[in-house]
């Protein structure tokens, strides 16, 4: 997706620590002196590593039965100590969520104020790109820094933002960027469905389509069109609160168009055929001038 600002290549070294991309492995990011270090839960005991025990922010992240994905963002003076705490709470049944992975940032200079902030923050942006379920209840929200450290520590989180994205963690992406330019892009163009009492605005993204909060939803539904996904979904976001009164609460993210579309509408539509911009072109004449 286009941004208004201009975007300048970044340089990303992975250190595979044990050979293999399922163990630890160190990420960091050309010109900046902070690291991630993303470890399995089975490799955290037995991590000896003098960065591992340093100050910093983690997120521990989890897979619900359901299949959705949560995650804890915490912050220590010493990671390693903290994440081994963790394990013990599990064991001890203090702590009900399982994680398999942790992902780790450390950078110089980080002590108590700086690490409650960032953790603070990272809490606030996970809960708004409403892409994990966020563990977290409680953060210390007042805390008092220079100017200057805050300065730093937003610098230090949107570093974070790259690596952990890069990492294959969406945790602090937001499923639209609000900084988009006016283009003849089909990722740029609002489309809509008006249909009966289903109202609805989405987007083309480089993830597959989303449904902006807002959105009115059919309430029957016909379960022998439909595939299963899309019943599932819909069953799973009216309990869950993304749908209240058959209105969507918050932008969500479909697989395409077409997924989009018959969750809206209750029934299978071609999506590409059934999204219209604001002139009355469907997504596929607009697909087939680009």
């Amino acid at each position: 997706m286009r941004r208004s600002k201009t975007a300048y290549g970044k340089s990303i070294e992975l250190f595979l620590a044990n050979g293999t991309a399922d163990s630890l492995i160190i990420a960091e990011l050309s010109n900046w002196n902070g690291k991630a270090i993303k470890i399995p839960r089975i490799e955290v005991p037995t991590c000896n590593r003098d960065d591992f025990a340093q100050a910093g922010v983690y997120f521990l992240f989890c897979k619900e039965d359901d299949g959705s994905d949560s995650v804890y963002i915490g912050e220590a003076e010493n990671t390693k100590d903290r994440l081994v705490q963790h394990i013990r709470d599990y064991q001890s049944e203090k702590e009900k969520y399982y994680w398999n992975t942790a992902v780790v940032f450390i950078g110089r200079d980080l002590n108590k104020a700086l690490i409650r902030y960032l953790e603070n923050r990272f809490v606030e942006i996970a809960r708004g790109c409403h892409r994990y379920t966020v563990l977290t209840k409680n953060t210390y929200r007042n805390t008092v820094m220079k100017e200057s450290q805050t300065a730093a520590m937003e610098e230090f989180i949107d570093n974070v933002k790259i690596l952990i994205n890069a990492l294959g963690y969406k945790v602090l992406e937001p499923l639209l960027h609000s900084d988009t330019t006016d283009s003849t892009s089909v990722d740029d163009v609002l489309l809509y469905i008006n249909k009966g009492n289903a109202v609805a605005t989405g987007r083309v993204t480089s993830e597959g389509f989303v449904v902006l909060q807002g959105a009115n939803i059919n309430e029957k539904m016909s379960t022998k069109s439909l595939g299963a996904s899309v019943v599932k979904l819909r069953e799973k976001y009216l309990s869950d609160g993304k749908v209240e009164n058959l209105t969507t609460t918050e932008d969500i993210l479909f697989s395409s168009s077409s997924a989009a579309a018959d969750f809206i509408l209750g029934y299978s539509v071609s999506g590409p055929k059934t999204w219209t911009d604001k002139s009355g072109r469907s997504l596929k004449e607009i697909e087939d001038t680009i």
